[in-house]
């Protein structure tokens, strides 16, 4: 064998034991790691021995919901064993489902309830724990009588119960600023309250929604003044009627418009003329900060009808018009929607009556002469007579014989004093004969 040989398989022999020192180097540190993980499981599962057996009823623990059922809820904490929130233990309100007050993933803190190994058995209360916490806000906002959002959990009897951490209650009349009738559809609403009542002691916490809604309508209605100038005509939405006027809204504030502004012509009652959810023009009559009240009126946001009357209405003319309203004084007549004229009792008819009532009737339609009118001041007088023929006078039966002797014997003095009416009827005698010796003295004094 030559030298060069030989050397080549020396060089092989000192690559193999070195390759096999490398390879028993490798399986040593497998074995050791193994041996080291398997010291490791063994050492985390004793601490999880050791924390199960250290956790005690009253505790409070954190983990995260794992799993959800219709009326629990799976926590890891940790454990060898998940802990379950029954639903009664997750909110301090009745729940319909558990799913209404956790979801998978989330983070929860918890104090243990109970702890049974045996049947491996950990139940947490979240509830508990949420309202422990809550109740010293609770106590801050009322004392700051801050504001905070709640959403609605159930509507009840008498209101409605949101879940901050204690049973929050809303009265139905604190609700909203008008009423409700059906709350069904406040379920899952978020609303912004305030704390009006606080009893920790008997769980009772009463919320008000309506006291923060007061507040800023109070606070826009100051604004929205701020912003009015008497004259000013704007546009609104009618809100509400009552038997005395119309609410209009005027951007978020409400204003009255007077039954007496609501139309040129009388208006018996404003639903005769508009109605709730209208949209209206109406001039500013008068804004009073510290009183709070706006007074609209529609009529003056329009043209009025004494406007243009001139143009329709001339002394001399006779109309049709309608017996608006009947006074002791008088009947009013309508000629124009919106222009009304007086007939004075004296015009209505040519006999003598009491009071209009024995002739006109309300609603009645009437020939009018128009007597005076005047646009500027807004007055008509009327009459009804003027339309009709003056009946003939009635003639007084005359006695037989003598009647224009007695005015022929009269003396001249007598007939001409204005104070004396002598008739056929009363000088059937001559004057010498009644008035005798005084004439002649009247005689003598001249």
């Amino acid at each position: 064998m030559s030298e060069e040989i030989r050397n080549q398989e020396a060089a092989d022999n000192v690559d193999n034991n070195e390759n096999a020192e490398v390879t028993e180097t490798v399986e040593s540190a497998v074995v050791e790691t193994e041996a080291v993980a398997g010291n490791e499981e063994e050492l985390t599962s004793q601490e999880d021995l050791e924390v199960i057996i250290s956790v005690k009823k009253g505790d409070t623990v954190k983990g995260t919901i794992v799993k959800i059922e219709d009326n629990q809820a799976y926590v890891s904490i940790g454990y060898k064993y998940d802990g379950v929130i029954p639903i009664r233990e997750l909110s301090s309100v009745q729940l319909d489902n558990a799913a209404e007050a956790v979801e998978v993933g989330q983070e929860v803190e918890c104090k243990v309830v109970s702890i049974n190994d045996n049947k491996e058995s950990l139940v947490l209360s979240k509830r508990a724990i949420d309202s422990e916490k809550s109740w010293e806000d609770l106590e801050k906002f009322f004392a700051s009588q801050e504001t905070f959002e709640v959403t609605v959990a159930d509507v009840v009897k008498g209101g409605l119960v949101a879940d901050v951490g204690a049973r929050g209650f809303i009265p139905a009349s604190m609700v909203e600023r008008h009423f409700v009738e059906d709350f069904s559809d406040y379920k899952g609403r978020t609303l912004r309250v305030k704390v009006k009542e606080l009893d920790r002691e008997n769980s009772k916490v009463i919320l008000s929604a309506k006291e923060v809604l007061e507040e800023e309508f109070e606070a826009n209605k100051l604004k929205i003044m701020a912003e009015l100038s008497e004259g000013q005509i704007i546009e609104g939405t009618v809100q509400r009627l009552t038997q005395f006027g119309a609410f209009v809204d005027v951007g978020g504030v409400d204003g009255l418009v007077h039954v007496s502004e609501i139309a040129w012509n009388h208006v018996e009652k404003p639903s005769d003329v508009v109605s709730e959810g209208d949209k209206v023009r109406v001039k500013v009559l008068k804004v009073d900060p510290e009183k709070g009240k706006i007074s609209l009126s529609i009529k003056a946001a329009a043209p009025g009808p004494w406007d243009s009357a001139g143009e329709q209405i001339k002394i001399g003319d006779i109309v049709t018009g309608e017996v608006k309203r009947l006074v002791n004084f008088g009947a009013f007549v309508e000629l124009l929607p919106g222009v009304e004229g007086l007939v004075h009792i004296s015009q209505i008819s040519h006999k003598h009556i009491g009071t209009p009532h024995e002739v006109l009737k309300e609603g009645q339609e009437v020939q009018v002469k128009v007597l005076d009118f005047n646009p500027s001041e807004k007055r008509v007088s009327l009459s009804i007579k003027e339309t009709e023929e003056a009946p003939a006078p009635t003639a007084r039966p005359e006695r037989s014989g003598g009647g224009n002797r007695d005015r022929d014997r009269a003396p001249k003095e007598v007939l001409n004093n204005p104070n004396v009416s002598l008739s056929n009827e009363g000088l059937s005698f001559t004057l010498a004969e009644r008035f005798g010796d005084k004439l002649d003295k009247f005689k003598g004094n001249n």
